[in-house]
């Protein structure tokens, strides 16, 4: 029996099979996080060298360009080299700071996926009133007030995690750690402090997740009443990237924070955390430049 006083590291779960196999996941997870580097770099750049693409739109698709990339840098770099090296460890201090840096970039992308989906509601729903609903100012303030709640929740939720007494262990049954894992290696009685903190968490999604359905709604009926068909498939063209970007990483990392534990298994843990982290910031560039016709111009050149 240990407690969180006496752990000095963590062992992440190790990926089975024999060397070739470890191999084999070291040289995935390479090939996704290469391709995250590539995608989001290339969008980043471009939105800032294209004065073209100085809009709210491209700025808020900047912003969660650079969450994916923080995301991804948290988590996967560390399982490829334990996958490398053939080792479990990371230490207290490491687990710490990435529970901190992937619940802050995870956070702030939640808020900036919001945050899109006014832009787009107010793009097409009030196009007349776009330049002064989403000035310069506006969007700053928006994009900031993302990043500070997610540095606010991120410390909310890794001070929490970490005031438990961990009494199962020290084994995290996942490639990186990840708070519901960490939670199963606290005691049933210390692990109702947590139960608050998954409250707020729950709420703030559920306000989110609401105000993102709410505004599509009111994207789609006002869409379906354009009455070109290339003034439709222009709207639908930048609402649909963004709402499949949305319901990806919805429905996976809210799976994975608020399963019941009865449903959990580590091959299932596994799947839904390589979904939601690991997949979008991957996919994330793909998705947006394929579907905007203005984005691939300028990555043309």
């Amino acid at each position: 029996m240990a407690n969180s006083s006496s752990i000095t590291h963590f062992l992440l779960l190790p990926f089975p099979g024999t060397r070739q196999l470890q191999l084999l996941h070291f040289c995935l997870f390479l090939a996704i996080y290469l391709a995250a580097l590539l995608g989001n770099g290339l969008i980043i750049t471009t939105i800032a060298w294209d004065h073209h693409l100085h809009s709210p739109m491209y700025f808020f698709l900047l912003n969660l360009a650079l969450t994916d990339l923080g995301c991804i840098s948290t988590t996967v770099p560390k399982s490829m080299d334990n996958s490398l090296w053939d080792t479990r460890d990371i230490s207290y201090a490491e687990c710490v700071a990435q529970v901190f840096l992937f619940t802050f970039f995870m956070a702030a992308e939640y808020f900036l996926l919001t945050t899109m989906s006014y832009d787009r509601y107010v793009a097409i729903c009030r196009p007349l009133h776009y330049e002064t609903l989403l000035g310069s100012r506006v969007c700053l303030h928006l994009a900031a007030a993302a990043w500070a709640c997610g540095v606010l929740y991120a410390l909310l939720y890794t001070a929490n995690t970490f005031s438990l007494t961990l009494c199962q262990g020290n084994a995290v049954d996942q490639f990186f750690c990840e708070v519901p894992q960490i939670l199963k290696l606290s005691c049933s009685t210390s692990y109702l402090k947590e139960i608050w903190v998954n409250v707020i968490a729950f709420s703030l999604s559920s306000v989110c997740f609401v105000f993102v359905v709410v505004s599509y709604v009111q994207i789609f009926r006002a869409v379906l009443r354009i009455p070109s068909q290339q003034g439709r498939h222009k709207a639908f063209a930048t609402c649909l990237p963004h709402l499949a970007v949305v319901s990806l990483f919805f429905s996976t990392g809210t799976f994975a924070y608020l399963k019941p534990s009865s449903t959990s298994s580590p091959s299932l843990d596994l799947v839904v955390s390589v979904l939601y982290s690991v997949v979008p910031p991957a996919v994330n560039p793909l998705i947006y430049s394929l579907r905007n016709q203005e984005l691939r111009a300028v990555l043309s050149k």
